[in-house]
């Protein structure tokens, strides 16, 4: 792992500490560079590992590629260009200019064939490592099981045209790791890490028989795994959030209210104090960056915005004064499609867990109404759960926001909107170039789509067939037009 050349002796005893010592400082300038690379204290992988790997899921172009023959989606407007060229040089790109423009540079030319080329999309809410399993599975499976089967999902996730996510949950920094290093394929990974639960709150999957805790007693599974972090009290709440930065959470998620999936915390019950969540937003904002909250109902919202939480995850049973809240002090709406549809997690009919999914699928409707009423910042995203079929119907969950709004918008939410909201987390963003959007200096993240999203946006929903490109970071992961 460490080269042995001219070692030994800078790690001889000395009268003195290693603090200053050449050796230490070394370690802790590669231990810099792998956090702002995007892993917390990462080690580069070896180059072999890296190059095998990449050569197995894409392909680096050999030189800059021009997008050609093509409608643009850029982000950001609600319609397409026509007459232009995108020409993308390494993992950046390089220029959006007019199509009959002499090129100056020798590129590989890619036809479009009249496609429509877009950025890469964004889901705001997903858990990479708990979509695809099942929940029995992740309470009792091996870590390294897990882990594998989230990365076989990270590569379906990049195919289906998701080029960036902001997990919600999850010990995904492991893979976040991998996929920026290239041991494996995968969207760009926005870590929260653990989320942050009060005892009995939306976090704590603990048995019965686990309460009391004793004293001394040890993490439960799904703390040791890295799902929740149970804190009770603002020392406990600062050092929960202190962890999760430490280990490269990108902005951090704090349980305020009751949950769907667990199992002690009805759907109405508010959690954490002001002076909790306070706390957690002071450290959050000590490292730049910024907090958001599970909460469904009011009293939840309110509490934590009024401590400086900036942004709201679901709010399907949020009110008008609620609403006018956010609006007032642009706090987000991070929202997904819930509905009592074939993307619902199928629970038993008469549990809790069924009652509560019931009531949360009969509010998105009015959620989405006061969010266009009060023009509030909404993003989309899915929070798709221990299923590898709803996974893959994650393009589906998107078209399906065409009954609230207009294909354009739905398609700028899962781009250009939802960047700004990635954007958040200032000097903790690992990928500090912008995602999202179509535009000079842009990462390299993009598709091109077998026909017009703006006038069906439902041919997201079926990337295999409509989806001609996938490339990010410059380098291709689909390219039908290929010879």
């Amino acid at each position: 792992m460490f080269a042995a050349t001219d070692a030994a002796p800078e790690f001889a005893p000395t009268l003195g500490c290693m603090c200053c010592s050449p050796a230490m400082a070394r370690f802790s300038a590669r231990m810099a560079a792998g956090r702002r690379r995007g892993g917390a204290g990462r080690i580069a992988a070896p180059a072999s590992v890296a190059s095998d790997a990449r050569a197995t899921h894409d392909k680096k172009p050999d030189k800059p590629i021009a997008f050609v023959n093509m409608r643009l989606f850029d982000g950001r407007a609600r319609n397409l260009r026509d007459g232009l060229r995108v020409v993308v040089e390494g993992q950046r790109i390089k220029s959006v200019e007019p199509a009959e423009k002499p090129l100056g540079i020798d590129a590989e030319k890619i036809d479009c064939g009249g496609g429509v080329l877009t950025p890469g999309l964004i889901d705001a809410h997903y858990h990479v490592t708990m979509a695809a399993l099942p929940l029995d599975q992740l309470m009792t499976a091996d870590i390294g099981f897990i882990n594998l089967v989230a990365a076989q999902e990270a590569s379906r996730l990049l195919l289906r045209g998701f080029t960036s996510i902001r997990d919600m949950a999850g010990p995904c920094f492991g893979l976040k790791q991998a996929i920026d290093c290239g041991v494996v394929a995968g969207p760009r990974i926005w870590p929260s890490g653990a989320m942050i639960s009060q005892t009995s709150g939306h976090g704590d999957f603990r048995a019965p028989y686990e309460i009391p805790a004793a004293r001394a007693a040890p993490l439960a599974h799904a703390e040791s795994f890295g799902v929740g972090a149970i804190a009770d009290g603002v020392p406990e709440v600062l050092r929960r959030a202190r962890e999760n930065l430490m280990l490269g959470a990108s902005q951090l998620k704090l349980a305020a209210g009751g949950g769907v999936i667990s199992n002690y915390d009805p759907i109405d019950v508010s959690q954490f104090t002001e002076d909790e969540f306070r706390a957690a937003v002071e450290a959050a904002e000590n490292w730049g960056t910024y907090v958001t909250v599970h909460a469904y109902v009011p009293r939840a919202i309110r509490t934590a915005v009024g401590a400086g939480v900036l942004c709201v995850e679901h709010g399907q049973l949020m009110d008008e004064e609620t609403a006018q809240i956010l609006a007032d002090r642009g706090v987000w709406l991070s929202s997904q499609p819930f509905l009592d549809d074939e993307d619902a997690i199928p629970f038993p009919e008469g549990s809790p867990q069924r009652e509560k999914q019931l009531m949360v699928g009969r509010g998105t409707d009015r959620a989405y109404g006061l969010a266009q009423k009060y023009e509030l910042k909404t993003a989309w995203g899915t929070d798709i759960l221990f299923d590898a079929k709803r996974a893959a119907r994650q393009g589906a969950q998107l078209a399906k926001m065409k009954r609230w709004y207009a294909p354009a918008d739905i398609l700028r939410m899962a781009t250009g909107v939802n960047a700004d909201l990635l954007q958040m987390s200032g000097p903790r963003n690992p990928y500090p170039a912008p995602v999202g959007v179509i535009e000079a200096g842009a990462c390299a993240d993009l598709l091109v789509v077998d026909g017009d999203p703006l006038r069906n946006i439902d041919l997201i929903a079926e990337p295999e067939r409509n989806l001609r490109v996938v490339m990010k970071d410059g380098r291709f992961y689909k390219n039908a037009f290929a010879a």
